[in-house]
Parts: structure tokens; sequence; C-alpha cells
């Protein structure tokens, strides 16, 4: 929408999900919203409205609300435990505790009821608070259920269980936010990392400055033991670099000079001078952050399932509270009984459970898919990646180290094989080609030690290169380049249909009088994909296939490694025809590429993954899942990591779902006291949530989707 604006504001003082539906209702009555979304797992706000709302009258509307606006800052905020909310529910708890005890020891009624009423009153006031901005709302919240089920139970003169539920609801909440805020913190925690102030050289001097004052081009002097506070490129020194928070990975790195840093890494031995190539702001860490924020906010297709099965659910089981409340006792039944009964169910119509099943689990597995160098891209991305029946390769750069490497050497008529690797070595040490360096590289490991020199270097584009060496002209190239001269190359074709059949680069070396040695280059496959392969089929996709535009032999050559499918000679439009045809067959298929080449086939896939996406802008925008670092590994982590919170996903809503429907049912007959359904449904809540939280906790998570 043209002229819009977005405003992101953290939001304090929720309990549970059906909270934010109360400040989303709230902020959406102010002139020139257009949309309003609070996700309870970030505490924040997203709102998008024209550009003459200010932040002002956003965050009154959300104290009308009843909650509380936080900091954009990051800064260390009070331990839980020793916030207003939980301290006035241990006050409550003890209170109720007291009042069971006066109960015990025989104590006069108005004394028991006075301490039952203090602690209604101390553990209830938040909870009275919310329901009647709940009740301004239109909305029919958790806190608006359990405060007609405390007014209803005073009403029949059952102070006790009054006191119960608000009790148990309070505890119960303060647990829930507990929990929910360790994987907020796990943002903040990133913040963190960047340190605020930095020292830079300007001119003869050193100055410390603050890390948001650094441009682009100046030096950073980055000492033993200091975080790093912008991305840039080493100038001067070395030292192992622990990239962990950005990249994933487990072990310090090796960076000296023209190596890329990133802002947030800790420098752990030597000291470095590092050019700063982003400012602070623009830092890859920042982009970490603000994607993630941005993917916990995103609601997963199940999240949306469960708002629109509780949006029916919750008035259905209140008119039934009302009827049972009401009809029986117009029929001659005691109104007490039943009118207990239809509180008891009046508390079990809140759905807190079922609406906090999901996004305390997506926020869960986005957060500890960051903390392993994933950036998975909200909770849709998260499912999607759970949910893949097959998933398609980019080869060159993914499969394969993206250079290429000597397969084989193969001496003619008797030559020494060493001899020959030496000899090659010497004519290519001049070429800047690939295919040389490959050559040079190979010589280093057959060990010839100091190379001959060569007189007369001459280089024939794209044929190969000539020379003497010892007084004896060699050349070494394509056979297009012995062909044009006018060598025949009959002694070396069965070497070179050999190397043609197996999807490798023939390179000559000979004389005058013919061949010498065919060397066979070739794309190499990375060490760990068969490992990643072998991964992945663990995790349950079965279907791999390698989509490339290399020949039908190199690409056969690569896919047989590997033991996976392959289409070979495609082109970009080709790829993109080929992923729709594998989701249409499959009904969920990725694709795996660099986020930049690949693009057209990423978008066309059901996920995207793009590899070493850390410092390169497109990548992180354009894939749904983002692997910080180029290490095919982390490929099999995040499908495991999102099969386990699919499963997880399921568990939560099942168990939800079965213990609401059983509740439900014995309501109606008098099984359920008011302090059992208050029990069971904060129960309830706080097993999902920890459910949800395994995923953050956990080093190695396993699970079936």
């Amino acid at each position: 929408m043209d002229g819009t604006e977005r405003t992101v504001v953290r939001v304090e003082g929720m309990d549970c999900a059906s909270c934010a539906i109360t400040v989303e209702r709230g902020v959406a009555k102010l002139p020139g919203i257009h949309r309003a979304t609070v996700n309870f797992a970030a505490g924040r706000l997203d709102a998008e409205h024209a550009p003459g709302l200010r932040l002002e009258e956003i965050e009154q509307a959300i104290r009308d609300a009843g909650f509380g606006v936080g900091s954009t800052e990051v800064v260390d905020g009070t331990p839980f435990w020793r916030t207003p909310r939980a301290l006035s529910t241990a006050a409550s708890a003890l209170l109720f505790l007291v009042g069971l005890s006066l109960g015990f020891t025989g104590a006069p009624e108005v004394a028991r009821v006075g301490v039952y009423l203090a602690a209604i009153v101390v553990g209830g006031l938040p909870i009275f608070r919310a329901a009647i901005a709940g009740l301004r709302a239109r909305h029919m919240d958790m806190n608006v259920l359990m405060g007609a089920a405390t007014i209803g139970a005073v009403g029949i003169g059952e102070w006790a269980e009054a006191a119960s539920v608000v009790v148990l609801f309070a505890v119960g909440n303060a647990l829930q936010v507990y929990a929910v805020d360790r994987t907020r913190g796990a943002v903040r925690s990133l913040v963190r990392l960047a340190p605020s102030e930095v020292l830079v050289r300007r001119g003869n001097a050193e100055v410390v400055v603050p890390a948001d004052d650094v441009g682009v081009g100046e030096t950073v002097v980055v000492r033993p033991g200091e975080r790093l506070a912008v991305d840039g490129v080493v100038t001067e020194g070395s030292s192992a670099v622990d990239e962990a928070p950005v990249t994933g990975e487990s072990v310090p790195v090796e960076k000296g000079p023209r190596d890329v840093v990133y802002s947030g890494t800790l420098n752990s031995s030597g000291g470095l001078l590092v050019r700063a190539t982003k400012r602070a702001g623009d830092s890859t860490l920042q982009s970490i952050v603000r994607l993630v924020e941005d993917a916990q906010a995103k609601k997963a297709p199940a999240e949306q399932f469960v708002d629109r099965f509780s949006r029916v659910y919750t008035p259905v089981v209140v008119a039934m509270a009302v009827l049972l409340a009401v009809v029986p006792p117009l029929l001659g039944a005691s109104f007490g009984d039943w009118f207990y009964r239809g509180l008891a169910l009046l508390i079990i119509a809140c759905p807190c459970a079922l609406v906090i099943s999901t996004p305390v689990t997506v926020v869960s597995g986005i957060g500890a898919a960051s903390r392993r160098g994933i950036l998975v891209k909200g909770g849709a991305a998260l499912e999607a990646a759970g949910r893949i029946k097959a998933l398609a390769f980019d080869k060159t750069g993914t499969l394969t180290e993206g250079r290429p490497v000597v397969s084989r050497v193969v001496a003619l008529n008797g030559k020494d094989e060493t001899e020959a690797v030496r000899l090659a070595a010497a004519l290519e040490r001049r070429s800047e080609h690939p295919l040389a360096h490959a050559i040079l590289t190979e010589a280093e490991r057959y060990g010839t030690g100091i190379l001959p020199p060569v007189e007369g270097f001459r280089s024939v584009a794209g044929r190969g290169a000539e020379g003497k060496i010892a007084g004896r002209r060699y050349a070494i190239g394509s056979p297009r380049l012995f062909a044009e001269a006018g060598v025949s190359l009959d002694g070396a074709g069965g070497a070179l249909e050999e190397v043609e059949r197996e999807g490798e680069t023939p390179v000559i070396l000979g004389d005058e009088n013919g061949p010498i040695a065919v060397f066979g280059l070739a794309d190499a496959v990375r060490p760990d994909a068969k490992a990643t392969i072998s991964a992945l089929r663990e995790a349950g996709v079965e279907n791999l296939v390698m989509l490339t535009g290399d020949a039908e032999a190199p690409a056969r050559r690569t896919a047989e490694n590997l033991g996976i499918g392959y289409r070979s000679g495609l082109l970009p439009e080709d790829k993109v025809e080929a992923m729709r045809g594998l989701v249409a067959e499959h009904g969920s298929a990725g694709m795996v590429g660099d986020g930049v080449n690949d693009a057209p086939a990423l978008a066309a896939s059901s996920v995207g993954f793009a590899m070493g996406a850390a410092g390169t802008d497109v990548a992180l925008e354009t894939a749904d899942v983002a692997l910080m670092q180029d290490d095919l590994p982390k490929l099999a982590e995040a499908v495991t990591l999102s099969r386990a919170a699919t499963g997880i996903i399921k568990q939560n809503i099942l168990v939800s779902v079965i213990v609401k429907g059983v509740f439900v049912a014995l309501a109606p007959f008098g099984l359920v006291a008011l302090w059992l359904a208050v029990l069971v449904d904060m129960g309830t809540s706080i097993a999902v949530t920890l459910n949800g939280l395994r995923l953050f906790r956990a080093r190695d998570v396993r699970g079936r989707g």
C-alpha cells in the first residue's frame, strides 16, 4: 500500500497469546491503522499505518488495553523473580496457603474469608485489569473468563475456590511468561554481542568512539579478547576469530589480511586492524537480528489454523457454560450446583494452551536455528522445511567445491607419472587459469620438488601453453591445441575416451613426438556431501536430485558419486520447470542454491535454502532458509530441526485438544472442580510451552515430521 509506514513496539505484561488479540484490537481502533499484528511469543506489535500516525498514539493505545510498552533499546532488565507480577503472585500464593492453614486449625470463618479475599485482591488485580481491557476491546480472553469464574465463585460463597482460581492462574501465567521470555532473550543476547564503543585509528591517534560513529573505510583496532563492532576486511594482523554468533561455526577461524570479519565475533588471540565495510547498524549481525525478529512475528500455517479454531471454540463453550448454569435451575435443579459446573466449564473455555502451542515452538525453533548459523524466515518457512518430501541441489559450489582438481593422471608409453606431473606444473606455473592451479596443486601432492625453468614460454589463448624445458619443447592444453599443431593423439586415444566417459576435462601434456600424459580434471565433490545426503535420507527426505547446467557426463559423474538423481544441461528457466515438476509430484519440494544465481528456482520451490549467506544481503533477503556459513551439513541440520519443530507443533495441538475435549465432557457431570479446571488449563499451557522450548535447549535435535 502506497504511503504506508511500519512501526514496531515491544509490548510488556502479556500473559498469553489471547492477550495479544486484546492489544491488536485496541491498536486497530486508531485512525490510520491498516494492520496491527501482535506476536505474543516475540513480545512485539507490528503495525502498518498512515504516515501521520505518531508513535506516542500507538503506545497509548497499548497502555489503554492494559499492557506496558517496552524500550526498543536492548538493556538488562529486572530479574523476572523480582518483577511486580512475580512478587504479587508469590504474596497471593502465600496468603492462600495461610487461608488453607486456618481452615485446618478451625479458625473462625471470617478470618478465613478475610485471608482468601486478600489473596484474591493481591493476585487478581492484574487479571481484573486485563479483563476490563479485554471487555473494552470486545474480546473474551482468558483474563475475562478467569475474572468471571472468580466473581462467580465468590457470589456463591466458594471463597477457597475463588482464591485457588486466582492463585493457580497467576502462578501458571508467571511460569509461562518466564519460559517464553527465555526465547525472547535469545535475540536480545545477539544484539549485546556487538560492543557499543570501538577503538578507531584516525590520523596518528587511536580514539574510542561510539560504534554507530564508525564510517565505512575507517580503520578499527581490535585487540585480543575484544568483539568486533562492525563488518570489515582485515588489513593487518592475524588471529583466530570465533564466528559462532553469525555463522554457527563452532571452531575459531584463522583470519589474516584480506579476510572478511563480522560484527559480534570474538577476536581470541592476536591484534587486528580492520577496514570497516559497513556501518554498525547495517552489519550482518544486525541484519540477522532484524530478520529473526521479523520471522518470529510471521504466523505459521498451523498457528493460523489454531487462531481460526479458537475463534469458534471459545464462544461455543462459553455459550454452553451459560446454558449449563441457567437452564437446569429453571427446570428445578439446584442453582448452586449447576452454576458451579457452569463456572468450571467457563474456565475450560479458555483456549490458552491451544493458542500458545504453535507460536512458542516457532519462536523456539527459529531461535535455535539462528544459534546454529541457520536463518529461518518465519513460521511458514519452518513448517515448509519440515514437510519437504524432495530436495533439489544446484551442482557447482553446492555439492561440489566449485573449482577443478586433478582426478586422474595417465602416463603414456611407459613415461614416469611423477615426471609428467613435474613437467606439466612447470609449464602451468605462469598461467592464471583454474586448470593450471589444479595441476600445480597436484604437483605439490606428488612432491615434485623444485620445478625446472621454462624458456620461450607462450600462452595460447583458450588452448593451453608451450615452452622449452632443458632444451626440449613441450606443450600442455586441450586436444584442440595438439590438433591445430598437427600432432597425432593416437597414442592417447584410450586415455582420452576414459576421461571423457567419466565426465572429466582432458588436459594433454606432449612434445613434438606426441602425447606424454593425459590429465583428467573435474569439479571435486565436497568431502562432506555424502554424509549430508545420508543425513537427509535419515531425516526422511528420500527424493534427492541435482539440477545443473553442466553437460551430461560431469553431471552423471557427480550424481553417481553421491547416489542421487540428476538432470543436466538445464538453463535457468529449465531449472524452474524442473522445480515446479518436483513440487507437483511430491507436494512439497525444496531447492538448495546460492540465493543469487538460483533465485528463480528457489522461488519456484516450496522452501528455498541459500548457502553461504553471511555478508550477502541478497541471499539473506531472497531465501526462505539462509545457511550463514558455506557449510553443507548445516542443510541436514536445518531440515532435521524443522522436522522436529513440526513434530512438536503437532504434539502440542493434539495434547491441547484432547485435554480440553476431556474436561469439556466431564464438566457438565460435576466431575471438575474449579481449582482442577484451572490447574489442568494452566498445566497444559506450561507443558506445551516447555515442550516447545526443548528445541531451543537441545544441542542435537532429532525429530520426525
